[in-house]
């Protein structure tokens, strides 16, 4: 290991960090520690990288000798769960990740291709991904210490798919919205990508926008808006060469129980029926937010939204929603005295959707704090009169 110091894998400096793994960090740079090759601060920094891993990596916190890097590189790699998620979507012979980070999409993927190649330009991380694979006892992935794009134009290989996950900040470290401004620049490099593969994953932030991301791209197949525990945390854009047909966006909300799904096609809504709020109200869940799919929900499910931009949903018949569900106990003016008679408690979770006020304005004007079994919606109804719903969980 040229780049890392190797040193932080002994028995010694392991035992410490596992024994410091809930220590205050701050309290561990002060008081120092007594290993003559290793410093302070690169144990600190591995004790504080195989923390944050401990729920977003499980398979590498409890894996013995793994090297870790720095604290953004944990943050900006997928999780487990939603690398697991990618395994689902696509499997072949093999792929290629251009933009191989940590390398945890490549390890999974590994379970569903016989060969991947990791692309890495950070030659330390490369090599840190490389002894972590060997830790993992994975055999078939290839890892490479450059450029994933310059890797593909020197070679004639073809791969069943590319994945890429543009970096989504650019050469001066701004953080950017369009895909044409990310690194590397994919739409610009889109027709040499197809030269090396008929099909392309692409992984980029969750604040993108899908219609000007679509509009940047070609051969758009499908877009999955991928939450979990109901946020939304990677958008993933599957291009097949040549595909000219309807796009489908796929929303997943995935929770420790169960998953929570919804689908449609992307650009073919129609007008959704509109009505007051009756028995049950529906709060969509962040993927479907994220989607954009705010009549096709209604469409799809038979149900009623409130207003155009509103974004709640009611019927008579509770229904199988992915999202939250709510029994309506009272529709109301935003009225104080009438909210004080409603709440006696003085303890409610708020929401507001399409409302002209914040949720900590509405605390501050009512005196209601966080928490209880009420659930209290601030919203515009059908008639654009503002409403307050005072709900409870089904």
């Amino acid at each position: 290991m040229l780049f890392v110091n190797i040193n932080l894998l002994h028995t010694n400096i392991q035992q410490f960090v596992n024994d410091n793994i809930n220590e205050d960090i701050a309290k561990v740079l002060l008081k120092g520690t007594s290993f003559s090759n290793a410093s302070t601060k690169e144990i600190a920094e591995q004790i504080e990288a195989k923390k944050r891993c401990q729920k977003k990596l499980p398979t590498w916190f409890v894996t013995e000798n793994i090297y870790y890097p720095n604290k953004l590189n944990i943050e900006q790699t997928s999780s487990e769960v939603t690398a697991k998620y990618k395994t689902e979507l696509i499997s072949g012979d093999s792929i290629i990740d251009l933009t191989g980070g940590f390398g945890i999409d490549c390890y999974y993927f590994s379970k569903q291709f016989k060969k991947v190649t990791h692309c890495e330009i950070n030659q330390e991380l490369s090599e840190v991904v490389t002894h972590n694979y060997q830790q993992l006892k994975k055999t078939n992935i290839a890892t490479v210490a450059t450029n994933g794009l310059d890797y593909l134009q020197r070679n004639s290989s073809k791969f069943d798919w590319i994945y890429i996950d543009p970096s989504r900040r650019n050469d001066m470290k701004e953080k950017v919205f369009l895909l044409d401004d990310c690194l590397p620049n994919v739409p610009k490099n889109l027709n040499s990508l197809f030269n090396h593969s008929n099909n392309i994953l692409i992984k980029v932030s969750p604040i993108l926008d899908i219609s000007s991301a679509i509009g940047e791209l070609k051969f758009v197949k499908n877009i999955h808006v991928v939450a979990v525990n109901n946020e939304v945390k990677e958008l993933l854009f599957i291009l097949k060469k040549g595909f000219l047909e309807s796009i489908k966006i796929k929303t997943i909300n995935l929770q420790k129980e169960q998953r929570q799904l919804f689908e449609f096609v992307f650009d073919k809504s129609k007008t959704p029926n509109y009505g007051l709020p009756k028995k049950y109200i529906y709060e969509p869940n962040a993927a479907i937010l994220k989607s954009g799919g705010f009549t096709e929900i209604a469409n799809q499910l038979d149900i009623e939204k409130l207003h155009q931009h509103s974004h709640l949903y009611t019927s008579n018949l509770l229904i199988d929603f992915p999202g939250r569900k709510f029994e309506l106990k009272h529709n109301i003016s935003f009225d104080k005295k009438q909210l004080k008679k409603l709440i006696p408690s003085k303890k409610a979770n708020i929401t507001t959707r399409n409302f002209p006020q914040s949720v900590e304005q509405i605390r501050k004007k009512t005196g209601i704090k966080d928490g209880g079994n009420q659930y209290l919606f601030f919203t515009t109804g059908i008639n654009n009169k503002h409403i307050v719903l005072i709900c409870e969980k089904v």
